[in-house]
């Protein structure tokens, strides 16, 4: 598949959006008075899958350790910078008020940092004139040829990996322990922006690694997908519209039995 691509300053990929931040870009994001969430997933992860399982591989590089009950369990959490509406850093005319500082994802967009997610024009925001033939190359036989968007990518997914153990710390000094069931949502907690500022700061002079795997609940808004997961020895909560559960739950279909 070849893809064509030239940004046309549309703005629509800078509102009502969560963007995944590095540890460094959260410390940006909140000193200028802006909001970051924790948007947490987790996994079951019984056994180290084989090396060449490159998708579990990817999931691993991403996580960290932890038990939910008896079962052993990956954690995945996202520092995403929130808000409704236009971007706080988007200018009238358009253009980015931090264009030198933007977060890595925002320099890689309309590329996908997951290698198993294939670039889809459709599922973009941007309008369908940004990807008329003829306009600069980003995509030859499905490959990405620029190569200072593919090094933006292999940072970004190192950052991941690099950043681990702040965020594992961070969860365990703000009290964050609920996660929602990969491939089924996110749970996003919104500590108070001071807070957060502070857990970073301490997390990453410290960075004392845990003792023991930390205790995580699985959150569904499924309740056969939390009575599977009780079953096998996990901790799991139903979460249903309008309850008091101190975070957002951000599903991806509608809640079943």
């Amino acid at each position: 598949m070849d893809i064509d691509f030239e940004c046309t300053m549309c703005g629509k990929c800078c509102h009502d959006l969560r963007l995944p931040l590095t540890v460094k870009e959260a410390f940006a994001w909140l000193e200028r008075g802006d909001n970051v969430q924790i948007m947490c997933e987790a996994l079951p992860w019984l056994e180290e899958p084989p090396a060449d399982n490159l998708q579990a591989a990817h999931k691993r590089r991403r996580s960290f350790a932890a038990m939910s009950g008896s079962l052993p369990t990956r954690v995945v959490a996202i520092l995403a910078a929130t808000h409704a509406g236009p971007c706080p850093n988007l200018q009238p005319d358009m253009r980015c008020g931090i264009y030198e500082q933007r977060p890595l994802v925002c320099r890689i967009y309309p590329a996908e940092i997951n290698p198993f997610i294939e670039l889809t024009p459709t599922h973009k925001a941007c309008p369908p004139e940004a990807w008329t033939p003829g306009l600069p190359p980003l995509l030859r036989a499905g490959k990405l040829i620029d190569a200072d968007t593919f090094a933006l990518i292999q940072q970004s997914r190192e950052s991941d990996e690099n950043d681990l153990a702040i965020k594992q710390q961070v969860c365990a000094l703000l009290g964050i322990d609920q996660a929602a069931v990969s491939n089924e949502g996110f749970v996003a907690h919104s500590p108070d922006p001071i807070d957060l500022l502070a857990a970073l700061l301490l997390a990453s002079n410290e960075r004392t690694a845990l003792t023991q795997p930390p205790t995580w609940r699985f959150v569904s808004n499924r309740q056969t997908t939390v009575d599977a997961l009780v079953s096998v020895g996990a901790l799991g909560s139903l979460v249903e519209a309008n309850s008091p559960v101190g975070f957002e739950y951000l599903g991806f279909s509608a809640a079943s039995e």
